[in-house]
């Protein structure tokens, strides 16, 4: 029998974060682990590359689909489990491992490869969660509960996954596996509602608001990375003529206003809001579990214009650069501008966005009907970017109808006038003011 003054043995230490929804750095570890990703970002712009057909953009959606969904649950991860802790790094280099070979199987996904591919994803996304599961449980976390339904979704979801990759080849495989995504992508906003288990609440899932902004947006600088990568790589191997240097110039024009137009004033805004709202689960959920997918998608089609566009500058717009230079592109304001509404206090979409995405719908059918040099519609969909990062900018950084006031007398006070009009009738109807 004890001693009644005999010590008690020392509680096991916590493997998780104390943030207590608080700051939290993001480790060295963290930024080693995204490398993988960089490299699955590249792998599916080829993927893209090498399958021009609607059945070819469908799996590369999926596929896209699947790394951005395991991604961005090692990051929810990562917002939870410390780190520092060894434990923790085996889990994350593990992890690590199972990405690096999943994005190694991504070009031949849909025939010789899909059973490596489902496989090394279904083990990223049980085996993550089954150790979350466990050590949350262990120091009864708040969010146990929702990491419980979690493992239980992704052990359901892996039967899919499994049996698609055991499936037909093609489209069928692309099926099975669609399912698969559905049921995952639906878990957080059902609550992660299962038989027998109930429903969680966002409420519950108690996370640090400034690691997860932190994180989403250096995964926007992976994108954007890989997208300098490929345009420089492609560059290199080609002789530097005029139109292959213009053609340089363009793609990496076309890359930095994208930076602009995402950290200029959306991620800020993006990481206030995470960090002061009560219910930080919530808006990690919707503007950056989801919201993101359109920016990073985006990015990717923008990358796979650039490749096509140094490859053949001089050459007719193809329908393809056409698809993949204005449709990323509008797909990539389009989530910037979701992303900015739901982080802006008067809930409206960027008017400089609106805009932009209807110039770029005007430049797809007019590069459609006159099939201009490649050159010359790559730079027109420059143009359109840095319209609309001009006009963000004047916007929120002194406004351009003052500037405009000061410097052109007369004219510019009867702008300010019309302007004002614009703004009183804009605020009365739709209780918001533009950008």
């Amino acid at each position: 029998m004890a001693e009644a003054n005999e010590t008690p043995a020392p509680a096991r230490p916590s493997l998780l974060r104390s943030h207590g929804g608080g700051p939290a750095p993001v480790s060295f570890l963290e930024l080693f682990f995204d490398l993988v990703y960089v490299f699955a970002i590249t792998q599916i712009s080829h993927f893209v590359l090498a399958h021009e057909s609607w059945l070819g953009l469908a799996q590369a959606g999926l596929i896209f689909a699947a790394v951005w969904w395991a991604w961005v649950y090692t990051t929810w991860a990562t917002n939870w489990a410390d780190p520092e802790r060894v434990q923790v790094r085996i889990m994350l280099l593990a992890v690590m491992f199972a990405s690096l070979v999943m994005a190694v199987a991504i070009p031949h996904a849909f025939d010789g490869n899909g059973l490596l591919f489902a496989v090394s994803y279904v083990a990223n996304q049980v085996g993550r969660s089954v150790f979350l599961a466990y050590i949350m449980a262990r120091d009864r976390h708040v969010s146990a509960r929702s990491m419980v339904r979690i493992t239980a979704l992704f052990t359901i979801t892996g039967c899919l996954w499994i049996a698609g990759a055991f499936a037909a080849e093609g489209a069928v495989r692309l099926a099975w596996w669609t399912a698969a995504m559905a049921l995952e992508y639906a878990g957080p906003i059902l609550g992660f509602r299962l038989p027998f288990l109930g429903r969680v609440s966002p409420s519950e899932w108690v996370i640090s608001g400034a690691h997860m902004a932190e994180r989403c947006a250096l995964f926007i600088i992976i994108a954007l990375g890989e997208e300098i990568v490929v345009t420089g790589a492609t560059f290199a191997g080609q002789s530097a003529t005029a139109p292959h240097t213009l053609a340089f110039a363009a793609a990496f024009t076309g890359s930095v206003l994208m930076w602009w137009i995402y950290f200029d004033v959306g991620a800020k805004r993006g990481a206030e809001l995470i960090e002061h709202h009560e219910e930080p689960g919530r808006i990690a959920r919707n503007a950056y579990t989801y919201l993101h997918i359109p920016i990073v998608a985006g990015i990717v089609g923008t990358a796979v214009a650039d490749e096509m566009l140094l490859a053949h500058p001089e050459a007719r717009t193809e329908p393809a650069l056409i698809l993949a230079m204005c449709g990323g592109g509008a797909v990539y304001l389009a989530g910037v501008g979701l992303f900015k509404r739901f982080a802006n206090p008067f809930r409206n979409f960027p008017l400089s966005h609106r805009y932009g995405l209807v110039l770029l719908a005007l430049l797809a059918v007019w590069s459609a009907y006159a099939e201009p040099p490649a050159l010359v519609s790559g730079w027109l969909a420059v143009g359109i970017l840095a319209l609309v990062t001009a006009w963000e900018w004047g916007s929120f950084h002194g406004g351009w109808v003052e500037r405009l006031e000061n410097r052109l007398g007369p004219v510019g006070r009867y702008m300010r006038r019309v302007s004002d009009r614009a703004e009183d009738k804009r605020t009365r109807r739709f209780g918001s003011k533009p950008d």
